[in-house]
This record gives C-alpha cells, sequence and structure tokens, in this order.
C-alpha cells in the first residue's frame, strides 16, 4: 500500500493542490489505515466497507476527537476514489460510511477593541522587520487571508492604487480581495523598506520576505502574530487563524452580507462561512426589531 499512498499523496499535491498540511495529514491517516489492515489480514484492495467500519470503531475507540475521525474518513474516501480511477479497485468501501457529526465549536476570535490593540503599537519604521510585521497584521486582518495564502503573495499580486490583491485559494481558485487603507499605508512603508532585505541575492518574487532575503513561511507568520497576541494578553484561546475569523465576523456585525463574506474568504460552501459567525443575543434581538414589520 505504500507505494499506492505515496502516488495518491503526489496527486493530491501536484494535481489537486493541496496544501502541505492536508497533504501530510492524509499520508498520517493513511499509514495508520494500513497498518490496522495488515494487523487484522486485510490489504487495501480485499478491505470491505464493514473492516473499514471495524477501523473507525478502533479510532473511537482511542477517544479520537471527531474532526480527525471526520478528516480520517475522508482521506480514505479520497484515496478509494483515486483507486477507482486508477482502476486499481472496482468500487469505493469508504463511500457507505457515515460521517460523523462533529460538535459546531465557535473558533477564536477578537473584539473590536482587542483587534485596535493588537494592530496599534508604536513602532520604528527604519527596521524592515518591524514595518514587515506590522505589514501583516493589518493585511491579515483587512482581507481575512490564511496564513498559507499571505506567504504565497508576490509582488504582481498586489495591487496598491486599487487596494487589491489577487489571492491563489483552495484547489487552485484565485480571487480578488480588498484591502484598506491602514493597510495600504504600511505595506507601502514595508515595500519602500523591502529591497534591505534582498540583500546580494537574487530578488524573491515574495512579498514578505526573511531577514536572510527568502520568503515568509507559515510557521513564521504564526509565530510573529502568536507573540503580538500574548503581547495584549487576551484571557481566551486565540491563535493566528483568529484574526481571519475577527475579519469576517467584525465586517457581519457591521451588517455585511454573508455571502459577501463568503466571497472575501475564498469559501466554497456557505455553510462554512457560517462557522465564523457568532452573533450575540442582543445584536440578533435588534437586527430583529430594526428588519421585522411586525416587531
Amino acid at each position: 500500500m505504500k507505494k499506492e499512498i505515496e502516488e495518491f499523496l503526489a496527486y493530491l499535491k501536484l494535481e489537486k493542490n493541496a496544501s502541505p498540511h492536508t497533504v501530510s495529514a492524509y499520508g498520517r491517516d493513511l499509514k495508520q489505515l494500513a497498518s490496522y489492515l495488515k494487523r487484522n489480514g486485510y490489504t487495501w484492495r480485499t478491505a470491505d466497507t464493514l473492516v473499514l467500519r471495524g477501523f473507525l470503531a478502533e479510532l473511537h475507540q482511542l477517544n479520537l476527537k471527531k474532526s480527525s475521525i471526520v478528516r480520517k474518513l475522508a482521506a480514505m474516501r479520497s484515496f478509494f476514489d483515486f483507486g477507482l480511477k486508477k482502476k486499481w479497485r472496482q468500487d469505493n468501501p469508504a463511500s457507505l460510511l457515515a460521517t460523523p457529526r462533529q460538535e459546531q465549536s465557535i473558533p477564536g476570535f477578537l473584539t473590536e477593541g482587542e483587534t485596535s490593540q493588537l494592530l496599534d503599537w508604536p513602532i520604528k519604521t527604519s527596521d524592515p522587520l518591524e514595518v514587515r510585521d506590522k505589514a501583516i497584521l493589518e493585511l491579515l486582518y483587512a482581507s481575512g487571508l490564511r496564513v498559507s495564502e499571505l506567504t504565497s503573495l508576490n509582488l504582481e499580486d498586489v495591487h496598491l492604487k486599487e487596494r487589491l490583491i489577487r489571492v491563489k485559494g483552495k484547489g487552485k481558485k484565485e480571487r480578488i480581495v480588498p484591502f484598506g487603507r491602514e493597510a495600504e499605508k504600511w505595506l507601502r512603508e514595508y515595500l519602500g523598506l523591502r529591497p534591505l532585505l534582498v540583500l546580494n541575492k537574487v530578488a524573491e518574487l515574495a512579498v514578505f520576505l526573511n531577514y536572510r532575503g527568502e520568503r515568509l513561511n507559515v510557521r513564521s507568520v504564526q509565530r510573529l502574530v502568536q507573540k503580538r497576541i500574548n503581547q495584549i494578553a487576551v484571557a481566551r484561546k486565540i491563535s493566528p487563524h483568529s484574526l481571519r475569523h475577527s475579519f469576517a465576523s467584525h465586517l457581519l456585525s457591521r451588517g455585511a452580507d454573508l455571502r459577501a463574506i463568503q466571497e472575501l474568504l475564498g469559501h466554497r460552501s456557505l455553510a462554512t462561512t457560517q462557522k465564523y459567525t457568532h452573533l450575540d443575543l442582543g445584536h440578533l434581538l435588534e437586527v430583529y426589531r430594526k428588519a421585522h414589520p411586525r416587531s
């Protein structure tokens, strides 16, 4: 099964443009499946729906999060679909398995006041790395980008005059996202200092560079955002992704249309966007009283 898994992961990466995180996670999930099948005297060619249901039952006994089990099931379905496409199998035994119902958890988010604390701090405009960090925070909140989308930005993707960026999202899907005046201001400041980071190397196309003049990676952005979040001492679990959630939540609370937010975030399904909303009862009542003709 090792060879088939490697071929499947290459397909995910090269043809489906899956994120490195997804490819890595699916690889681990399928290796775990292969180990289970071997232990129980099956191969991926002989395993049927009943065998795969046994694998899921074992995962439940390990007290894994439902989200992890759902991902492993998705990995199996995709793998066996790939097997059908390659004519390695005549069926997909994972297609008949029911998806466990997940708990609807609300991601961490910042209030507008906390967001102001996060973004407003005095910096030395002569330090390109400090200006870069400020521009990153402003752009993440102004556009709702995923961190991976931000690190993938090239200079040609940023249109400062129009305040628009071209974003390459999941599944090779591109979208155009606007950003505000404050993000434009700090992007201009940073791009003016950016040549100092290129040094004597061949100019890197990436917008955001590290101190070696190379494209900034996802982990580095996560660290710098987390460091700033820690500095404002939010008493809740907040992550770099929380800026994306805050972006959507603040737009919604100020009257933005949910479908417009869906387009800005690059979500395929409106149901995914709805997970980013957490309107409190007071706001819902206010909207109801203003909008309903007989309220």
